[in-house]
């Protein structure tokens, strides 16, 4: 990919449980081939191979052309089932999808659903044709509402992330899915509320708009879910099992998005710092929890990160980049656990759901606050977390009308960052 040449990079490809394909083999070949820096990329929210092989593509020669890139530095690029959701059309919502296009897009990715997400959109559909026709009384709309709600539990319900990433199972969970799915709708902006005198189209169009946005929120919450569960339990011991192999090399870890948390749920992975290969963590417009690496005594709410005793199995410092211009996580990704803010109604109070790309590591020690395009010659420390303000590089909102910028990470300053991560203290 770098140069053309085989021996500069490498796919590593894990099923949903975290199992990799051929990963001895890979350790071997990587072993053997002289590589002194691995950088280790792992994609966000792309669907296809075809949109993460375009990012490796992009990303990789940027690293490699960086100034002080390491010598006999080689490429790994991860690939995972993630789950693709379609974009509204710009300046849309949810509301202008139709239950058969999200269905059709989830089931890409969730195939074993095929058929309850199939029924899925169709009851969205038809909800919709009988608010718009004015037919189907209050207890057939509500009989099918509830119908919904089952189908999605029992495709996302299994669903568990740590508890600093869970706002979203409260949704899931509902008990009056109809208020509920109205409440959901007004606050993503796919209907306004309803009057106080209500007709029956006021009262189920909210609710299966709410749907389509309830189908979101279920597949984000899964997918981020699933990011975890292959780091922790696919790219953790391969990271372990490389090192055994190749005690010299020096791995850099990088992810986007969701990849972001799957890199850094391998930490989780990897059992104590000394079976550890990785020197350095970029994690670029993060979508979990800022609260993932604070300690029980720092956190506002006395809960620890799920990744607060791992921080350790970074031999250098840590990265985060964050910018306002980042939709997906800024705007969207708080309001999925829009049930679970109940406890955070205070505009000044602590962001209990917020994610590290919308403004990076919260109540880490040591931290400090870095800008891109990064100095030359800045200092940066091993075990220190670092908040790299992107506001100035990571802006292009027009990539998406729901992401925003999200995905704006193809540039020399962030390669830049990379590498000064990778070589800090060398």
């Amino acid at each position: 990919m770098v140069d053309g040449s085989a021996s500069d990079y490498w796919q590593l490809h894990f099923d949903e449980n975290g199992t990799a394909t051929d990963s001895a083999g890979l350790v071997a070949e990587i072993a053997a081939s002289g590589a002194a820096e691995l950088f280790l990329m792992s994609h966000g929210w792309n669907n296809s191979e075809g949109d993460a092989e375009a990012l490796y593509s992009g990303m990789f020669p940027l690293i490699d052309a960086a100034p002080g890139v390491p010598p006999q530095s080689r490429y790994l690029g991860v690939f995972w089932p993630s789950i693709w959701f379609p974009d509204p059309p710009a300046g849309g919502t949810d509301a202008a999808l139709s239950g058969a296009q999200i269905a059709t897009s989830l089931a890409r990715s969730v195939p074993e659903a095929a058929a309850p997400l199939a029924t899925m959109g169709s009851l969205i559909d038809t909800g919709l044709g009988h608010v718009e026709a004015g037919t189907a009384t209050p207890a057939e709309q509500g009989a099918a509402v509830d119908q919904f709600h089952g189908l999605l539990q029992n495709v996302f319900g299994g669903t568990t992330a740590s508890t600093e990433d869970d706002g979203e199972s409260a949704l899931i969970a509902s008990e009056n899915p109809k208020r509920d799915y109205a409440a959901l709708a007004t606050t993503m902006g796919s209907a306004q509320p309803a009057g106080d005198t209500e007709g029956l189209g006021d009262i189920f169009g909210p609710v299966w708009n709410g749907a389509k946005d309830a189908l979101r929120v279920a597949s984000f919450y899964q997918m981020k879910a699933r990011a975890g569960t292959v780091g922790a339990k696919g790219l953790g011991p391969f990271l372990t099992q490389l090192h055994a192999a190749a005690p010299a090399l020096r791995v850099h870890l990088i992810g986007h998005s969701f990849g972001a948390r799957l890199v850094s749920f391998a930490l989780n992975g990897i059992g104590t710092p000394g079976e550890s290969p990785v020197a350095s963590v970029t994690l670029l417009q993060g979508a979990f929890s800022h609260w993932s690496f604070t300690q029980a005594a720092d956190s506002p709410f006395a809960e620890a990160g799920a990744l607060c005793a791992v921080a350790d199995r970074v031999a250098g410092p840590l990265m985060s980049t964050f910018t306002a211009a980042d939709w997906a996580v800024g705007k969207w990704y708080p309001k999925a656990s829009f049930l679970a803010q109940q406890d955070n109604q205070d505009t000044s109070a602590p962001d209990r759901w917020g994610g590290l790309g919308s403004d990076g590591y919260q109540s880490v020690t040591p931290s400090a606050d870095i800008s891109l395009p990064l100095r030359p010659g800045t200092p940066l420390a091993a075990g220190t977390f670092y908040r790299a303000d992107a506001n100035s590089v990571i802006k292009d909102t027009s990539q998406s009308s729901f992401a925003g910028a999200h995905s704006d990470i193809q540039h020399p300053e962030v390669a830049g960052l990379i590498v000064a991560a990778a070589t800090a203290g060398t």
